[in-house]
């Protein structure tokens, strides 16, 4: 499977971000949302943002590969934070580079900007962060080509 990425022409060119995604393939991949559990369901990193946002990178990992797929494949991520306030932003950059020395995450991780969503309240899960992925696929091994 292939994702081109894009800017149209006449739009903003903004780094490391790009405006289109057009993934070609045959497969599917839908991620159930994944928070900072362990194998055992145990509660990873309580009270630490970056420690949460890795895990959570670990576990969407394991979902990946299970399918065949790698980061590279990942064309959609949506976050959803309990109690966001902008101050825990290099909390979050921090799991994420974390996560970037551990894997082989494209930077940025996917086309655009991952989309977070703040939680007005808390979940009723201790976690405080939980992400969903749409990867796209062709058959195992796919690839992914970058546009301009």
């Amino acid at each position: 499977m292939t994702v081109f990425l894009s800017n149209p022409d006449g739009h903003v060119e903004v780094p490391i971000y790009h405006h289109v995604a057009v993934a070609i393939g045959t497969r599917q991949i839908h991620i159930a949302g994944q928070v900072s559990w362990d194998e055992n369901g145990d509660l990873v990193a309580p009270g630490d943002l970056a420690g949460q946002v890795a895990q959570v990178y670990r576990n969407v990992a394991k979902a990946l590969h299970s399918a065949g797929a790698t980061f590279h494949d990942v064309v959609r991520i949506t976050w959803y934070a309990a109690g966001w306030k902008k101050e825990m932003y290099d909390d979050f950059i921090a799991g994420t580079r974390q996560a970037a020395r551990e894997f082989d995450l494209p930077m940025p991780p996917v086309a655009g900007k991952p989309t977070l969503l703040g939680r007005v309240r808390p979940s009723r899960r201790p976690s405080v962060i939980e992400c969903r992925r749409d990867p796209r696929v062709h058959g195992f091994g796919a690839q992914r080509r970058a546009g301009s």
